[in-house]
C-alpha cells in the first residue's frame, strides 16, 4: 500500500475516532480540546497526532491521549503509542487573521424547550426559582452573583438557558454572554497564544450580564482562576450582572482560590435540591401534557415513585414509554411501562452506594479505603481502585465526573480508561471475571 493510500486510511479512522470522542465527551469538550487536533503520520505503531499550541499539547497529553489511543488500537492492532506534538499537519490549517474570539450571544446557543413557563416548581427548586426569575425580569442587579448549585439532571441548566430567555425577552438591547467555564478557559488560551489578551478582556468586561455554565471545571487552573477573578470584579465594579451554575456550593469547592471562592459566594447562593415525588409527579404530569400523550395515572405515579435520581432519566423514561406506544400502536399500561424500562428500572432498584463500593472493594483486596481517593499510582492500589471505579459505573446510576470526584477529585477522563482497562482484563484473565462477579454479589446481596 502507498504513501498517500496508508494516509488515507488514517484520516478515516481518525474521523471515526472524533466522532466516537464527540459522543463521549460532548460538544464543548470536543470542541474546545479534541477537535482542534489532526493526524500527522503512523510509522512503527506510533501514531502522532498534531496540536495547534503547546497548552493544548500538553491538556490533551494530560486528560485525553489515554483514551485516543485505545481507540486508535481499537481500529489497528500496531498501535502501541501516541505523541501529540504541536504544529506538525496543523501548520496548513492555521488561520492567523480569524477573529479572536467566537463568542455567540445569548440566541444561537440556547434551548427552546428550557423555559420559566416550562419549569415545573416544587419545593426543592423554588428559591432557586425565584431567584432566576427575579434577576431575569429587574431593571436593576439585585443579587451579584447569582449562584445556583446542584446535582446532574436537577435543572441548573434549564434555569440558566431560561434567564437567558427572559432578558432577551424582557430587555433585548442588553448585551449578554453565555457559555461553559471550559470555552471560557479555552478562549483565555487563545488570546495568550495570539498574545492578545486585551481584545479577550474587552470583549468580557463589555458586557451587560455574563452568565457561565458549570464554573467547577476552572478549579485547580490557576491563570483561569485569575483572569476570571479580574472579570468578575471588573464588571461587578460596573454594576454588571453575573450568573454562575455549577454542581456544588462555593464553600465546597476543592481547586477554587478562598478570594475566588468568597466572590462566588458574595451574592445570593441558590441550591436545587434533589427532587421530592410530588415534584417528579408534577413533572411528568407536565411532559405528558407538553407531548399531548394520553398516559394513565398510576403509570405517572408509578415512575415517580421509581425513578428519583435526576430530571432529566426521569423525563427520558416517560419519553421511551410514550414512544413504543406510539410505535407499536398499544395503550400504554403499567405492565408495558415495566417491561419497557426493564433496564431503566433495574438500574434504579440498586441501593448500592459509591462509598459501599470503595469499601467492599478496598476490604476485598487488603487496602485501605483511602487509598481509593489518594493520588498513589502503584498497582497494588491502582487496580482495586479501578474495579471500585468500573463497579460504581455499573451498580449506581452516578455520572463519570461524579464518580471521579468520589475517587479523589479524578477527571471523568479517568474514570472511563478504569472502565475499559478492567472490562479488558475481564476478557483476559478469568480471576478478574471471578473477582467483579464476586463482588457484585456480595455489594447486591
Amino acid at each position: 500500500m502507498g504513501h498517500t493510500a496508508i494516509q488515507n486510511d488514517l484520516e478515516e479512522q481518525w474521523e471515526r475516532i472524533q466522532a466516537r470522542l464527540l459522543e463521549e465527551y460532548g460538544e464543548a469538550t470536543y470542541s474546545s480540546w479534541l477537535k482542534p487536533l489532526s493526524v500527522v503520520d503512523h510509522q512503527e505503531g506510533r501514531i502522532r497526532l498534531a496540536a495547534p499550541n503547546a497548552f493544548m499539547r500538553d491538556w490533551v497529553s494530560n486528560n485525553y491521549a489515554e483514551r485516543v489511543k485505545a481507540l486508535f488500537q481499537s481500529e489497528n492492532d500496531n498501535v502501541r503509542q501516541l505523541d501529540v506534538i504541536v504544529g506538525g499537519a496543523n501548520e496548513k490549517k492555521k488561520q492567523p487573521d480569524q477573529p479572536l474570539l467566537d463568542l455567540p450571544e445569548i440566541v444561537s446557543n440556547l434551548d427552546a424547550r428550557f423555559t420559566f413557563e416550562n419549569f415545573i416548581v416544587g419545593k426543592p427548586n423554588e428559591l432557586a426559582h425565584a431567584a432566576a426569575r427575579k434577576v431575569a425580569e429587574s431593571e436593576t442587579v439585585t443579587f451579584n452573583p447569582l449562584f445556583l448549585y446542584g446535582g446532574v439532571g436537577l435543572g441548573k441548566t434549564h434555569l440558566m438557558h431560561a434567564i437567558a430567555w427572559q432578558i432577551k425577552k424582557c430587555h433585548p438591547k442588553r448585551k449578554v454572554i453565555y457559555l461553559s467555564a471550559e470555552k471560557f478557559m479555552y478562549q483565555f488560551v487563545r488570546a495568550l497564544r495570539f498574545k492578545d489578551t486585551v481584545a479577550f478582556k474587552d470583549q468580557f468586561r463589555s458586557v451587560d450580564v455574563l452568565m457561565i455554565d458549570d464554573v467547577q471545571f476552572i478549579s485547580g487552573k490557576d491563570s483561569t482562576q485569575e483572569e476570571f477573578f479580574h472579570t468578575f470584579n471588573a464588571l461587578v465594579d460596573q454594576n454588571r450582572q453575573i450568573i454562575i451554575s455549577a454542581d456544588k456550593s462555593p464553600s465546597d469547592m476543592e481547586g477554587m482560590e478562598e478570594r475566588l471562592k468568597s466572590r462566588l459566594g458574595g451574592g445570593l447562593v441558590a441550591d436545587i435540591h434533589p427532587t421530592t415525588y410530588e415534584l417528579r409527579l408534577g413533572i411528568l404530569q407536565a411532559k405528558a401534557e407538553q407531548m399531548e400523550a394520553s398516559v394513565p395515572q398510576k403509570v405517572l405515579e408509578f415512575l415517580a415513585y421509581k425513578i428519583s435520581s435526576n430530571v432529566r432519566e426521569l423525563e427520558g423514561a416517560l419519553t421511551r414509554v410514550v414512544a413504543h406506544s406510539t410505535l407499536v400502536g398499544r395503550d400504554i399500561t403499567l405492565d408495558s411501562t415495566q417491561e419497557v424500562l426493564r433496564d431503566l428500572l433495574r438500574a434504579n432498584d440498586r441501593r448500592v452506594t459509591i462509598d459501599e463500593i470503595q469499601k467492599k472493594v478496598a476490604e476485598y483486596y487488603s487496602v485501605r479505603v483511602s487509598d481509593m481517593h489518594s493520588p498513589r499510582r502503584a498497582r497494588t492500589v491502582a487496580r482495586p481502585r479501578q474495579v471500585a471505579m468500573y463497579l460504581a459505573k455499573q451498580l449506581t446510576p452516578r455520572s463519570l465526573p461524579e464518580i471521579g470526584r468520589k475517587f479523589g477529585g479524578r477527571d471523568h477522563t479517568t474514570v472511563i480508561h478504569a472502565v475499559r482497562k478492567i472490562e479488558e482484563l475481564m476478557g483476559e484473565e478469568k480471576n478478574m471475571c471471578e473477582d467483579i462477579e464476586l463482588l457484585r454479589q456480595m455489594l447486591e446481596g
